[in-house]
């Protein structure tokens, strides 16, 4: 029987391919006659490109500016003409201490420098991966750095911040980068907010990245008039389309200005790993993240190779470090069994062990399969 294994990273612990690795140890220890086929995947966000450089995609380092301007070494993915971005590696609250969180001045400049070097290295599609931002900035500072001007009334370009964009007049695009201008450009995003309002970038994200409530108004007033000019540039609004309000604001802006396509994170790095063509004529697929949890049916990981798996009438065991009973039973109504590794254990032995116990378990679970 061939055996597909398509796990994201267990976080803390596990890539996404060590963890398929120790899964097909452990499927190779019960059922030595079983052929896995490892498929590491991801779910668009932090993991996503170390899941395409593991299958034998070319590394690529560029130096850019950092969500604040310091520079930082944003690492992505090259396969051919495709490019996979994480937005993380340049713009990412990650690279930030915690007591340096701006949402009114983190930008996403170093993002459109990480678009304009694949583009230029001969990128003609691209996956952008729209997790982690430290930005409220609604995409602007992606789209300067692809040489889109913001003018106030006196033509005076306007950079320095989110308040600065109050005094928006006109966007000027003739500069645009016209490489990055002609890739096809899909995003992958787990939200489907829009740009703004009561469940938009600046009200739902914007505490998580230091705004305070007087922060989430302005910033919510002042993306509101960003759209409101980008509409009138562009002849087109979007800032009502699901996932605009993604990476604060960023999806809308690589939709309204580069056409980019906003899919859901799984499904879309699953079909460009080819996880989908792997799937046809495969006996059994396994996945699995490192919690389980009521996000796991929000589009992550795991429920978006059950849904592959479905679909191409394939049986699902996914294994987590911990398992969420009631996330266990919604799975379990889909066809889905779940097996959690760490019952019993402390965090930190888990984490330390999950190599092992993720291996033993599948060993087991490979036993009791008829």
């Amino acid at each position: 029987m061939r055996v597909v294994i398509g796990p994201d990273k267990f976080k803390g612990s596990l890539s996404a391919m060590q963890a398929a690795e120790a899964i097909a140890r452990g499927f190779r220890r019960s059922r030595p006659e079983w052929e896995c086929q490892l498929v590491p995947m991801a779910d668009g966000g932090e993991g996503t490109v170390d899941a395409f450089l593991a299958s034998g995609a070319q590394r690529c380092s560029v130096r850019v500016r950092g969500p604040l301007g310091d520079p930082v070494e944003a690492i992505y993915a090259r396969n051919g003409d495709l490019a996979v971005i994480e937005m993380s590696a340049a713009s990412g609250l990650a690279l930030l201490p915690k007591e340096r969180y701006d949402p009114l001045h983190a930008t996403t400049y170093g993002t459109g420098e990480l678009l304009t070097s694949a583009a230029a290295a001969g990128a003609r599609r691209c996956i952008v991966g729209i997790g982690g931002s430290a930005t409220v900035d609604a995409g602007t500072g992606m789209l300067r750095a692809l040489g889109v001007r913001f003018l106030d009334a006196s033509g005076s370009e306007i950079d320095h911040g989110m308040p600065d964009y109050e005094r928006l007049a006109s966007i000027d695009v003739r500069g645009f980068n016209n490489r990055v201008t002609e890739m096809k450009i899909a995003v992958a995003s787990d939200v489907d907010n829009p740009l703004t309002g009561e469940h938009g970038a600046a009200r739902v994200f914007g505490p998580q990245k230091g705004a305070s409530t007087r922060d989430v108004e302005m910033l919510d007033r002042v993306i509101t008039h960003i759209a409101d000019v980008a509409a009138a540039t562009l002849g087109k609004d979007l800032r009502d389309m699901p996932g605009a309000g993604a990476a604060g604001g960023l999806g809308f802006a690589l939709a309204a200005f580069l056409h980019a396509r906003i899919e859901r994170g799984a499904l879309l790095v699953g079909k460009a790993r080819g996880l989908d063509e792997a799937l046809r004529g495969a006996g059994l697929c396994a996945t699995g993240e490192g919690s389980i949890d009521a996000q796991t049916l929000e589009g992550k990981t795991v429920e978006g190779v059950a849904e592959m798996a479905k679909a191409a009438g394939v049986k699902l065991v996914a294994f987590g470090g911990r398992v969420e009973p009631e996330t266990a039973k919604a799975l379990a109504a889909r066809g889905v069994e779940t097996v959690e590794i760490s019952t019993g254990l402390a965090l930190d032995v888990a984490l330390r062990r999950a190599a092992e116990l993720l291996e033993q378990h599948a060993a087991t679970w490979a036993s009791l399969q008829s």
